[in-house]
């Protein structure tokens, strides 16, 4: 069970603190980029970027990130890298960190032939043996366990819509073969950079359907509002329309899942999601596939 306000902000502050020491770093004046999934800090005093895995139940995943990480250098896949000559994962009390270096905010900003032309570069490599195999579930079934503030019968709902869906699951035949999968693929885990945008967050990555990678981002047409046009780019660039396929709606539900589940374990001590996690759970439960979501900030 995770210990409580284990993720506020002034614990997350001391976190961070706790592993620029161990690295020798300084934290003074670091700023807050994101916090979902994990905190990503900016350093003010070097360029270096760290990044503190915000469930105890997924801190599994951080070694795995450094695997991926190093053989995307390996393999010269435009990608965040991490900072040369530390122990990673840095462990320090409850958390768990990875440091990053700064990628210069300089260049246009990423666009779906952007992520086509990495996803098909990823894609068309021979994954490590250490990768995992694909298991969309689990990660919605650990952060479930981890809930803060929900009532029962959602949590119940949650949990018997992950058993019906991989179900489905099961019976879906892919197209695509298997492979490398980044696993969470949208323009949001694309940065900017000097010679063209380069990929991050690699927690879900993973051995598995292709299918998976095209998912988020017609997700987001549907749920976010992004442009038909963008999908529409992001399907020439890689020559496979998801939407078109007969497993898209099983595909969908899962990652509508993982929306409204990624920010359970921190929903008490970060109360700003919490209107929009319980409108995106609303929607789900009564089968509105259409209302318009709200990315956290």
């Amino acid at each position: 069970m995770v210990a409580k306000g284990l993720f506020t902000r002034a614990n997350l502050d001391a976190a961070l603190a706790a592993v620029c020491a161990e690295i020798g770093l300084d934290a003074a004046g670091a700023r807050l980029l994101r916090f979902t999934n994990n905190a990503v800090f900016e350093l003010a005093t070097a360029p270096v970027v760290v990044r503190i895995v915000g469930s105890v139940a997924l801190r599994h995943r951080v070694d795995k990130v450094v695997r991926v990480a190093r053989w995307f250098a390996e393999h010269g896949v435009p990608a965040v890298r991490l900072v040369d000559g530390l122990t990673q994962p840095v462990l320090v009390g409850d958390y768990a960190a990875t440091v990053w270096r700064t990628v210069p905010s300089s260049g246009p900003a990423p666009c779906p032939a952007d992520l086509a032309r990495l996803l098909r570069q990823v894609h068309g490599l021979c994954p490590p043996e250490t990768l995992p195999a694909w298991d969309p579930l689990d990660d919605v079934r650990r952060r479930i366990g981890e809930a803060e503030g929900l009532d029962g019968d959602s949590l119940d709902f949650l949990r018997d819509r992950c058993d019906l869906v991989e179900g489905q699951l099961g019976q879906v035949e892919f197209p695509l073969a298997r492979g490398f999968v980044h696993g969470d693929a949208h323009l949001g885990n694309l940065i900017p950079g000097p010679a063209g945008p380069v990929l991050c967050d690699f927690d879900s990555s993973c051995v598995g359907p292709p299918e998976w990678d095209l998912t988020p981002f017609a997700v987001g047409v549907r749920r976010f509002g992004e442009s038909p046009s963008q999908y529409d780019e992001l399907v020439r660039g890689y020559g496979f329309d998801v939407t078109q396929w007969a497993g898209f709606s099983v595909l969908r539900e899962i990652r509508e899942l993982k929306l409204i589940t990624s920010v359970l374990p921190i929903m008490n001590s970060t109360p700003e999601v919490r209107p929009e996690l319980l409108k995106r759970l609303r929607d789900f439960r009564s089968g509105n596939t259409s209302a318009q979501w709200t990315r956290y900030t």
